[in-house]
Order: C-alpha cells, then sequence, then structure tokens
C-alpha cells in the first residue's frame, strides 16, 4: 500500500516530474520525521506503507516496494534507516524494477538489532541507477567509514552531513529541506544528461 497527494499534471512540454517514493524504516516515520514532513508538503511523493512496521519482514516489506515501483514506474526512491537497506535489496535482487535514481538517508547496518538482522547482509555489488548516500559522522546505526566504503563499492555519490546522529527527530530533524534539494539535484542531472545525448 502507499499513500500521499495525487500531482495533478498540467499542459506542458516538459516531460512530468517523476514520482517520488517516501520509504521509511523501522516503526515508520511519523511526525516530526523529516519523511513525514516530505511527504506532506511534496505532491509528487507517496509513502510506502508496510501492514507491520514494528516487526520487519524482508520479503513482504520487498513486495510492497516491488509493488509500488510497478505502479510508478520510474520513481525516485527516497530511504531513511532500515529503507535505505530495503531500497538496496529491491535493486540489487528485483533489477527489472525501473528507478530513475534513490537517495539514501543514514542507511542501517542491518546486524546492529535482532529485529532487523534478517535485512542482512548489506549488498556489496554496483548499483544500476544513480544512488546518494547521505550518511553521519556519528551515527549508532553505521559507521562513516563503513558508509563510505559502501558508497565506493555502490558507485554512489556520498554526502557527508557531519555530526547529524541518525538524521531523525532524535538528532534534531524533523523538516529537512536538504533531502528534496539532493532529490532535485540528481534529477536535474539526469535531465542534462539526456539532452546531451540527443542527436
Amino acid at each position: 500500500m502507499f499513500h500521499g497527494r495525487e500531482q495533478k499534471r498540467p499542459a506542458t512540454l516538459r516531460a512530468p516530474a517523476p514520482r517520488t517514493l517516501i520509504v521509511p524504516g523501522i516503526d515508520a516515520s511519523p511526525a516530526p520525521h523529516w519523511q513525514h514532513w516530505w511527504a506532506q508538503r511534496d505532491p509528487t511523493a507517496l509513502v510506502v506503507e508496510q501492514a507491520d512496521w514494528s516487526n520487519p519482514h524482508p520479503d513482504r516489506w520487498e513486495v510492497e516496494l516491488g509493488s509500488a515501483l510497478l505502479t510508478h514506474p520510474g520513481a525516485f526512491l527516497v530511504g531513511h534507516s532500515l529503507g535505505a537497506a530495503l531500497i538496496l535489496r529491491v535493486l540489487t535482487r528485483w533489477p527489472q524494477l525501473r528507478a530513475s535514481g534513490a537517495l539514501l538517508v543514514a542507511v542501517a547496518e542491518p546486524s546492529r538489532s535482532p529485529r532487523t538482522a534478517a535485512f542482512g547482509p548489506l549488498p556489496e555489488v554496483p548499483l544500476p541507477i544513480p544512488v546518494t548516500v547521505a550518511a553521519s559522522r556519528d551515527d549508532p546505526w553505521m559507521d562513516f567509514d563503513r558508509a563510505r566504503h559502501l558508497a565506493h563499492i555502490w558507485g554512489a555519490r556520498l554526502v557527508d552531513l557531519g555530526h547529524a546522529g541518525h538524521v531523525n527527530p532524535a538528532s534534531g530533524f524533523g523538516p529537512w529541506p536538504q533531502g528534496p534539494a539532493l532529490r532535485d539535484e540528481m534529477l536535474a542531472e539526469a535531465a542534462a544528461e539526456r539532452r546531451r545525448s540527443l542527436p
């Protein structure tokens, strides 16, 4: 399941903005989490819902994200914590699904908790789409050096958020304008690349 505001597409020659799929982690991302704020303010955004946020099951969660991507091919993915780990699983296990890019924020190392261990290990292969990893230097769910190492393997851009904890309300993150800005930057770069490839 997924919910959010439906976007009204204006009559224009410009390609419409892709759907943005917000992928929360364990226990979801209720207010005042930045993912909740993003979903409320962005008409392109939908939240990928799970039947049981408190008891994550990788196969069931993958089906929900996969279903959302089948419904919205070419969507841009925004994952936080275990949601970012879920995106990694889907991108590497179901490469036929189409996504235009992904922003992975404070990726969780599944082995850090028995509740999330079934989502591990994280894939260590190049990813098939443009990816930005936004990592904190004092995230209890993943060491910064580990995030940097994985970003290199995935072929992802790494954004150093400094000392930002787990980039959640407990770390002082409610509204987070940098998130949509990073998404917009990636989409602009992809559009510029498409224009350069035109004959």
